[in-house]
């Protein structure tokens, strides 16, 4: 989009990134970002006033370095609650736009996750500049980048194939990123410049590079090359500027420049090579860049995207050589430069030696670099930025955000896809575990998955006539039938090789298979199945009264229900039914209090399960009371699990006691499908539309609207990761969470042409009610 809004000149932006006197390079781009925006206001003095930044440390400590006044606020990189506050402290002030400097390894988390919470919560436009891309992610890392692309109005990267790789590798739209160049200093060089009269550089011809050392810079090459150099060229000195990186010398030391040092001693140049062993700013930066004859980078793989110190030596006019990595074959181009492969020493000398034998060929390299290196000088770049500002904030609705949450939108869902299911299933069950994507047959199968599997198939099939779906019934009622013991209970887990691993299973496994069995029932088209299933079902029937948890109990309840919607005759049942709901609403006088309206003194797992019993109980009996307690129930649930906007179940890290601290990790996805599962439920009885946004609003927990932002579905393998974990997302793809994701999408599906009809004809379904 174009506008003509011009930028006020009471902008204010806030950046959220490292920044000096940390020493990193992100931290320098920041710095300089900041103050080539301001020299675009020159009555504004450079640095605008109510800029300010999100510092992040890298330690524990508050104090670990003395920022300037405008750093604002710090970020412990390892303190999840720091991003929280950070982002609300960025909400409360006058900024107008947020600018994120992004590189995975300065956040907290798998990858830097620990950012994701912090850019959802922003109430501002977001401009996010990407620094590092991959070629080959990590599943977590396509989640972050695509995740900041979702939440900024505008994605900044610094190369051609940087776009090609967010729009071909991470699926992002090409209309929401913009290339900006590396920004250069604006500056030129000193007629009498001071480092030529340094001893490495008198009388000497100069090979520089500069920037934080550590092994992955590939400086042995050039020490490997410097042989052959000098002995064509005994006056060449290659000189190293910089510090060694500071995460080198935490774990290793000085031990690689040390190394450096044996090796060009053993090659006999070590009175050819120097060390400038500090950090120097960009005035006297443009001086060492401008004295040398050659600049080389000799990056040791192509997986560098950007890269600050070739854009600084291209900007100064540098000749440079190097190796080629992304960056450098697209900014060397055009004759800018040379390059050399990948830890080809001989090669490196054979360049550097036709350069320093023909100064017309250094010359040309220079000038074309320095005529391309204008148009990135930072004002320049400045004023591309503030551009990108003005149009982000002009295009930036807040209400549009807080809508977001509240909408019902069938749009961002995936499409429906069986492909996981498939791979897990084979002729005995669906596989109860998986590694990654891959089913874990060492784990063999459980009764509770072929139990949700056989529901969620159905609803697959009534839904949209499957015929793959359809076919997978018989495999799970098998599963069922063969797991039924002699006296009608059931056995839960099997070994791969078919081999019974239990004499008997838990009750939630006996519940959940007469949930599945009583689903059948009162859902299935074939009359074999609901025959079949029916026999099951009343041969389990003795064991009803076995029962002793709570959650055993809602389980059975809600197979007992959907038994009834088919038998309402039943009297037997119905007395069962009602028996069964007792011992819930007993638990929940007992234990609740003013502020505690639960069953019990802890809540543990899949917690929606007992209200949503309560609910088909209710629905069945008419039971006023059984009523007003899974109302109750569901709104205490409710106050706990979304009153952030999002859902955030009871984590597994200890549960949640009485009194104590909610555990926010580790969440599961059985959770989230009976939140679905008891707002459907509610919205049936109901026909309030609360329920519906609600229930998709617990759905979208696994399309990444949680506490980290990040999604649990896998686009690619069509499964749902186990969990989400206090540090990123728990990668395996077993059957409960990919059931739980599938149940839930197919009720979302329901609760949309439910609604459809209600709205078309609200008198009808009233009536009908």
């Amino acid at each position: 989009m174009t506008n003509t809004t011009i930028l006020p000149k009471n902008m204010k932006i806030a950046y959220i990134s490292t920044y000096p006197p940390r020493e990193c390079g992100i931290a320098t781009f920041n710095h300089n970002l900041m103050r080539a925006i301001g020299t675009n206001f020159p009555e504004r003095n450079g640095l605008l006033k109510g800029d300010f930044v999100v510092a992040l440390n890298d330690s524990e400590d508050m104090n670990q370095y003395e920022y300037p006044e405008e750093v604002k606020y710090i970020i412990r990189q390892n303190h999840q609650k720091d991003y929280i506050r950070a982002a609300n402290y960025v909400n409360t002030s006058t900024a107008d736009a947020v600018i994120l400097e992004h590189e995975f390894g300065i956040y907290g988390g798998e990858s830097g996750i620990y950012i994701l919470p912090l850019i959802n919560r922003l109430e501002k436009p977001l401009i996010s500049i990407l620094h590092t891309i991959l070629k080959d992610p990590s599943y977590v890392q396509r989640v972050i980048i695509r995740e900041i692309a979702e939440q900024s109005a505008k994605i900044i990267v610094m190369s051609h194939r940087a776009v090609d790789f967010l729009v071909n590798i991470y699926d992002i739209p090409a209309e929401k990123i913009q290339i900006i160049e590396h920004g250069v200093p604006d500056l030129e060089a000193p007629e009498d410049n001071p480092v030529k009269n340094l001893t490495p550089f008198k009388n000497r011809r100069v090979l520089l590079t500069f920037g934080l050392i550590s092994r992955n810079k590939g400086l042995e090459t050039v020490v490997r090359a410097l042989p052959r150099i000098v002995k064509n060229h005994p006056d060449v000195m290659y000189v190293v500027l910089g510090n060694t990186h500071p995460g080198v010398i935490k774990n290793s030391g000085e031990e690689y420049r040390d190394h450096l040092k044996t090796l060009a001693n053993q090659l006999g140049v070590a009175q050819n090579l120097a060390f400038i062993n500090k950090f120097v700013a960009e005035e006297e930066l443009i001086q060492y860049l401008t004295a040398c004859e050659v600049y080389v980078t000799p990056y040791l793989n192509e997986a560098q995207i950007t890269s600050g110190t070739l854009s600084y030596a291209v900007g100064s006019g540098a000749a440079v050589v190097s190796t080629p990595y992304w960056h450098a074959q697209e900014l060397l181009d055009h004759n800018r430069g040379r390059l050399f492969d990948f830890k080809n020493a001989d090669a490196l000398a054979e360049i550097v030696n036709e350069l320093l034998d023909q100064e017309r060929v250094i010359t040309e390299m220079r000038q074309n670099a320095y005529e391309y290196g204008l148009h990135l000088r930072w004002p320049v770049v400045g004023a591309e930025f503030i551009k990108v500002a003005q149009e982000a904030c002009y295009e930036h609705d807040y209400r549009d955000k807080i809508l977001k949450n509240s909408i019902v939108d069938p749009e961002i869902m995936p499409k429906f896809s069986l492909a996981h299911v498939l791979r897990l299933t084979d002729d005995t069950g669906i596989v109860q575990h998986a590694k990654y994507g891959i089913p874990n047959l060492k784990e063999g199968y459980c009764l509770d998955d072929n139990a949700r599997a056989l529901i969620m198939a159905l609803m697959a099939h009534k839904r949209s006539g499957s015929r793959e779906a359809f076919e997978l019934l018989p495999i799970y009622l098998s599963y069922i039938h063969y797991m039924q013991t002699d006296d009608g209970n059931f056995r839960n887990f099997m070994s791969f090789s078919r081999q019974y691993l239990d004499d008997v299973g838990s009750e939630d496994s006996f519940g959940r298979t007469i949930w599945c069995l009583g689903y059948l029932i009162a859902n299935a088209d074939s009359n074999s199945y609901k025959e079949f299933a029916t026999e099951v079902f009343q041969r389990s029937f003795p064991h009803f009264r076995a029962l002793v948890h709570l959650r055993g109990m809602a389980n059975t309840i809600i197979g007992i229900s959907l038994y009834l919607e088919v038998h309402p005759t039943d009297e037997g049942m119905t007395n069962e039914l009602n028996r069964l709901t007792t011992p819930l609403i007993e638990a929940y006088e007992k234990t609740q209090t003013a502020d505690w309206h639960w069953f019990e003194e802890t809540m543990t797992y899949d917690n929606a399960i007992l209200p949503l019993a309560l609910l088909h109980s209710s629905q069945i009996t008419g039971n006023e009371r059984v009523k007003e307690v899974a109302l109750k129930t569901m709104e205490f649930l409710d106050n706990l699990t979304l009153s952030s906007g999002y859902l955030t179940p009871v984590g597994n890290e200890g549960w949640y006691k009485h009194g104590g601290n909610f555990p926010l990790y580790d969440q599961q996805a059985i959770e989230t499908m009976a939140m679905v599962m008891m707002h459907f439920k509610a919205y049936q009885i109901f026909r309030k539309p609360e329920h519906i946004e609600k229930m998709f609003l617990c759905y979208k927990w696994f399309l990444g609207e949680n506490s980290l932002r990040a999604p649990l579905y896998d686009h690619e393998t069509k499964g749902c990761c186990d969990g989400l974990e206090r540090t990123g997302i728990n990668r395996n793809q077993g059957a409960e969470s990919t059931l739980a994701y599938l149940i839930s999408h197919l009720t979302v599906l329901e609760a949309f042409e439910l609604e459809y009809e209600y709205n078309r004809f609200p008198q009808k379904l009233i009536t009908a009610k």
